[in-house]
């Protein structure tokens, strides 16, 4: 299948670019949601954009599942004058502490106007944006502390613009997960080895495959050592054939059950049972 023929932009994400570009004077800051293992592919390119200088926290969310030292350098590469980055779990709150705080510092200035004009209390409002299944849903819930925002597994599935008041004086306005016109066939990948869209882009097995191919590259010993390799390959499909058979994924003949070792390596992967993986790095070529 050839990857750059996928579109991602039907109405509906015209749409959300337009609400996001409306809402912008409704906030006072962004934030950002991406995957910290993908960080790269995980942001829409036309976020940047959209939110131009508005001052924006970078959420780095899964960062106990990337290497710590390639997300430090993420965190360098993308911080600025109005973005700041934290490394945080939507899913177990790590980190979400730091928010506030973040906001603050962010928002310093207008803070102390408000202070100079009486306004002590200030709420404070931030949109949350990120594409869809990158844990926007998880991150609402975690600072609302409850189930308001519907968590779902496909894209599109927060639809409603809704306001989420949180504990720490912040208000949250979600906004549905939003994609963009083309993807690279690297991007796709990416986002489908970490289940951040269907993996029906391409089939399992092909998917699987071109996931040992890449981490061959920087981590072909965590291949040897989760899966109890006397020998590693050139070829990922030798190497998936032996990941097979080390783990009894084999039908009647003895031939490779592929669709079931395939489901294997990506549940795997996913579940960071191989370890902390990255797949980008800042201004570093991955291949």
């Amino acid at each position: 299948m050839d990857m750059q023929k996928i579109n991602w932009f039907p109405g509906h994400m015209v749409k959300t670019r337009r609400e996001i570009t409306a809402n912008l004077k409704l906030v006072d800051a962004v934030i950002e949601i991406r995957d910290a293992r993908i960080v790269s592919s995980s942001q829409n390119p036309e976020i940047d954009k959209i939110i131009e200088n508005k001052p924006r926290i970078i959420l780095l969310n899964k960062a106990d599942m990337a290497e710590d030292q390639v997300t430090k350098r993420w965190k360098k590469s993308l911080e600025n004058e109005s973005t700041l980055v934290l490394e945080v779990n939507s899913l177990t709150g790590k980190g979400l502490n730091a928010i506030k705080p973040t906001l603050n510092e962010l928002l310093k200035d207008k803070i102390a106007r408000n202070k100079e004009r009486g306004i002590v209390n200030y709420t404070i409002r931030a949109m949350v944006v990120g594409i869809p299944n990158v844990g926007k849903s998880s991150f609402i819930n975690r600072m609302a502390k409850n189930a308001i925002a519907k968590v779902g597994n496909r894209p599109g599935v927060t639809k409603n613009k809704q306001w989420i008041k949180t504990k720490e004086g912040i208000e949250l306005l979600d906004t549905p997960g939003i994609l963009w016109p083309k993807f690279e066939e690297e991007t796709s990948l990416n986002l489908a080895f970490t289940g951040a869209i269907k993996d029906e882009i391409m089939d399992t097995e092909t998917l699987a495959l071109r996931l040992i191919e890449r981490l061959s590259h920087h981590y072909k010993d965590r291949l040897i050592e989760r899966y109890a390799l006397e020998e590693f390959s050139e070829d990922p499909l030798e190497n998936m054939d032996n990941i097979a058979r080390k783990r009894g994924c084999i039908i009647k003949g003895g031939e490779i059950d592929y669709m079931r070792v395939a489901v294997m390596i990506l549940d795997e992967f996913r579940s960071a049972k191989l370890g902390k993986i990255s797949l980008e790095w800042p201004e570093v070529s991955h291949d």
